[in-house]
């Protein structure tokens, strides 16, 4: 796995592009409340350092070395600092109680075990009171074509979200189909489904 996202990094163009995430920038105003982010699976550092202009300290982590070293000489040019983590989600270690705030935004290589271990690695390292930020596909994305895996046992729906974070505060669960425009890696029409979810106190 690691290869693959290697080597579909290894071009000098941003495979998902630079901006961040639409439904991440969409929630500024909650992502300005927190201070510390660990932006999961990040790649390339679109989302990470878009969190470090809003003014948070930044854990970038990703199993691709070439996608790292991509996302600090994007934040370099954008003049912020994110700390760039080498890591395979399935053997991560989460520390406990250590972030404010999770982003999560296509996280979908993982199929449900391992998507179950992270979604419990997330509860973990978040800091009580703090907020979960999650985007992926639902399985109609399938006949989109425009991006996201296609294992249909790797996608989203409602029920999954609700029951697996069934033990936080579900601030914003919402279906939808979007145009979206984040580099050559996902273009197009696609059905996506979004989070906010809060730990409780």
């Amino acid at each position: 796995m690691t290869s693959f996202w290697d080597e579909r990094y290894q071009t000098e163009a941003y495979v998902f592009g630079e901006q961040p995430n639409a439904f991440l920038a969409s929630q500024a105003d909650l992502v300005r409340r927190h201070k510390r982010a660990l932006a999961v699976a990040d790649g390339e550092g679109r989302n990470g350092v878009w969190l470090a202009e809003q003014g948070l300290e930044v854990v970038s982590i990703d199993a691709s070395a070439v996608g790292l070293d991509k996302a600090r000489r994007l934040a370099a040019r954008r003049h912020v600092v994110i700390e760039t983590v080498l890591a395979d989600l399935a053997a991560f270690e989460w520390p406990e109680a250590a972030f404010d705030l999770v982003v999560a935004i296509f996280i979908q290589f993982a199929g449900p075990p391992l998507r179950d271990s992270i979604f419990r690695g997330i509860k973990r390292t978040l800091k009580p009171g703090g907020s979960l930020i999650l985007e992926g596909y639902r399985p109609e994305q399938l006949a989109f074509g425009t991006g996201g895996p296609r294992q249909a046992g790797n996608l989203y729906t409602r029920a999954m979200l609700e029951e697996a974070f069934a033990d936080m505060q579900i601030v914003h669960l919402h279906e939808h189909d979007s145009a979206v425009s984040e580099g050559s890696g996902h273009a197009g029409m696609s059905a996506l489904i979004d989070l906010v979810a809060r730990k409780p106190q």
